[in-house]
């Protein structure tokens, strides 16, 4: 059992730390443990860290040797490989270090040295920051070039991207031209220049100069997004805005297709970390459409609301950051904007709720709990227990200034934020499928039951037990209360708050997302949400696909990621022309909605974490969850990024056949499978052998299973695509 080479080595997260600069004095350190054999776990590592190139080659760390075996220092069995803190001697502000890790699958097997990774230090300091990149900057040819008329060319980029122009010419005179560079067509090849709602034109006059040049289009910054509360563009770089479409007036005859680049700006992306494919070709282009509006919706280096604003929100964050997880092995940017969030939120009460998810999710996919550490006092009051009446249940008729300070909550004296801090369901106000609002309103309740369960995770994964039991105990009572205030006895219903005989999708969705119904409560529920349909924004889409997976509703949600109706994602591709995720299903619903929207890309994380079932039950993955949901898909397959290397998942799913999940685990890793199963004894087969399954209701879910590929095979299935 000798392990091979680890790669994928990060600092402080950081997959490329030699493209910035650390500014925390006790950095982490995280790698990939490979092995080519069949349930491997690491036993023990040894990192060196030096102060040149020259020393790390000679295998030796002048400044850290974390110890090993066979060199005699103090060494223990661990299995750490996410987030291992520093332990040398003090590392220099404005100095460049190396590193390299090897590791053991047994005491006596050690394995090769990886390749060294270079960090620089910047300004070191005791205070708590998030490292992160400068975004970068990627050469996009045109995937067509027409000429229209002398002088006049009309090019297509095939994406939308948030870009300038970059134009290489040889001219004997200087010239002037016009760039018309947008988001919208209009016709087969012009650029629309009235586009309705937040959809970006411009048209931006350049002067070519003599001779042989490259002249990068200077874009002017636009004050509907380069205000105060804005993140602008940083100054290393240059304002951007989003096209696809570019014409040209005025053109030089000579100018073709390789002189005409759009340069466009973004995160550091890996288009390989990720994959997904099916027997939908609908939701083959709805997942790489979303996935693809990580990458481009990324250009500020924060995840932000699209180019209207440029602001994060909270419930974007949390959309924007799972979305993002599942595309790529990229944690940086979620955590820059969470702690960016933190000190300056917005207004709607939920979405401080949706701060503290998403600081779990922080810590569960990364195994490394600075974040959660170091801003837990920050946390604690987003969960604005300070609203709570006697039974437990929050209202925002209940706010106080204290608690708004607590909140870092400044918007009175904003314009922006105004009318102070407000429950909000859903937005615009149409989507909100006539949501009857309330002081209590049982959506911000929903969401107030699972903050405390995550708060509590988070507190006993810090250590602080009596938190941890004062918020379970705090949640149990919301439990309690939300049943008898907000859900209609004859019914069965989650009404919208307390005093309505309405019962909302947003009411029943967030609830059964959130884990606070009775479990007998669940099929009124369903039933319920099925009858309303998508009747919700692109935003309230994320949860109530996380309720329907969580419910077991594979079929159900499947025909709504797939559906070709106005509020699709398909109607977004197909119909309206987009190659970004859209703020709204249709104009018609939001008339100044943009193109390019993170919080509309909510199918980037629930295919690989609700459909293909990859999710994380232990911290940094050291265990996962693959529970594939594929509803009719007759196959699926893909490939999850995590901290600790890439999860391949394919589900075999034609009818009258066996059920068959076939996976590749990294080494490190310990995963539950799951598999549906009818009445009777179970029977699972692993890798060829029956094995001891468990039952919970219509599904079998065999542990343990560790790194390598395996085939996970199930008794056939009678009826396509339905649960058992």
């Amino acid at each position: 059992m000798t392990p091979l080479q680890p790669t994928g080595l990060m600092v402080n997260l950081l997959r490329y730390p030699e493209r910035t600069k650390i500014t925390t004095r006790i950095p982490r350190f995280s790698w990939i443990v490979n092995s080519s054999d069949t349930g491997a776990v690491q036993h023990g590592f040894q990192i060196l860290v030096a102060s040149s190139r020259a020393i790390l080659t000679r295998d030796e760390g002048d400044l850290w040797d974390s110890g090993s075996p066979d060199i005699g220092k103090a060494w223990k069995i661990d299995a750490s490989s996410t987030a291992v803190a520093y332990d040398g001697e003090a590392l220099r502000s404005e100095s460049v270090y190396v590193w390299k890790v090897r590791t053991w699958l047994s005491a006596s097997d050690v394995g090769p040295w990886s390749e060294a990774q270079e960090f620089a230090t910047g300004a070191l300091t005791d205070a708590f920051t998030v490292d992160a990149y400068l975004p970068e900057i990627e050469a996009v040819r045109p995937s067509a070039l027409v000429p229209l008329a002398p002088g006049r060319l009309f090019v297509d980029f095939g994406r939308a991207a948030f870009a300038t122009v970059e134009l290489t010419t040889d001219l004997d005179e200087e010239t002037d031209i016009t760039l018309h560079l947008g988001e919208v067509r209009r016709g087969p090849y012009a650029v629309d220049r009235s586009p309705r709602g937040s959809r970006r034109y411009r048209a931006v006059s350049v002067r070519l100069p003599a001779g042989r040049h490259t002249t990068r289009v200077e874009i002017p910054a636009d004050a509907r997004n380069t205000g105060a509360h804005s993140i602008h563009m940083p100054a290393e770089l240059f304002e951007v805005m989003p096209f696809r479409y570019c014409e040209i007036e005025g053109a030089p005859a000579t100018l073709g297709s390789a002189d005409v680049v759009q340069l466009a700006v973004h995160y550091p992306f890996d288009e390989t970390a990720a994959s997904f494919t099916s027997s939908s070709p609908v939701l083959n282009d709805v997942w790489q459409m979303c996935r693809y509006t990580m990458k481009a919706t990324s250009f500020v280096g924060y995840y932000v609301d699209g180019d209207r604003e440029r602001i994060p929100y909270e419930s974007d964050g949390y959309i924007n950051q799972l979305s993002h997880y599942a595309c790529d092995r990229e944690y940086t940017m979620a955590r820059r904007t969470l702690d960016y969030l933190i000190f300056r939120p917005t207004w709607p009460t939920e979405w401080y709720l949706y701060l503290v998810l998403a600081a779990w999710n922080d810590y569960l996919f990364t195994g490394d709990d600075r974040f959660i550490a170091e801003r837990y006092d920050d946390l604690v009051p987003k969960l604005l227990t300070s609203l709570a009446r006697t039974d437990g249940l929050i209202s925002i008729s209940n706010m106080t200034d204290e608690l708004l300070e607590a909140i870092h909550f400044a918007g009175k004296s904003q314009e922006l934020f105004k009318e102070g801090v407000r429950d909000i369901v859903d937005w615009p106000q149409a989507e909100r499928d006539g949501f009857e609002m309330l002081p209590v309103n049982s959506v911000v309740n929903a969401m107030y039951y699972r903050a405390l369960r995550c708060i509590a995770r988070i507190a006993e994964s810090l250590g602080r037990s009596a938190d941890a039991s004062r918020f379970a105990r705090m949640a149990g009572v919301v439990r309690e209360a939300f049943a008898v205030c907000l859900i209609d006895p004859a019914t069965g219903l989650v009404v919208d708050g307390e005093g309505s005989a309405h019962s909302s999708l947003h009411a029943n969705a967030f609830a059964l997302a959130a884990g606070v119904l009775a479990e007998e409560r669940v099929p009124a529920v369903v039933e319920h949400i099925q009858s309303r349909r998508m009747a919700c924004s692109v935003y309230a889409s994320q949860m109530l696909l996380e309720s329907l997976y969580t419910a077991g509703e594979d079929a159900y949600a499947l025909s709504l990621l797939t559906g070709t109706g106005m509020r699709s994602w398909a109607h977004m591709i197909y119909d309206v022309g987009t190659t970004i995720s859209m703020e709204a299903w249709d104009d018609s619903i939001k008339p100044n909605q943009d193109w390019n929207h993170a919080w509309g890309a909510a199918p980037a994380n629930i295919v690989p974490f609700g459909l293909m079932g990859v999710r994380p039950l232990a911290p940094g993955f050291a265990e996962v969850m693959i529970d594939p949901k594929p509803g009719s898909l007759s196959f699926a397959q893909s490939r999850v990024p995590t901290v600790r290397g890439t999860i391949a998942v394919r589900v075999s799913n034609e009818p009258g056949v066996p059920y068959v999940v076939a996976v590749e685990i990294p080494a490190n890793v310990s995963a539950t499978v799951g598999v549906p199963c009818p009445s009777g004894p179970p029977t699972v087969v692993v890798d060829g052998r029956v094995v001891h399954a468990r039952r919970e209701g219509g599904r079998c879910y065999v542990s343990g299973i560790g790194s390598g590929k395996h085939a996970i095979v199930a008794t056939p299935q009678t009826e396509r695509g339905k649960n058992p």
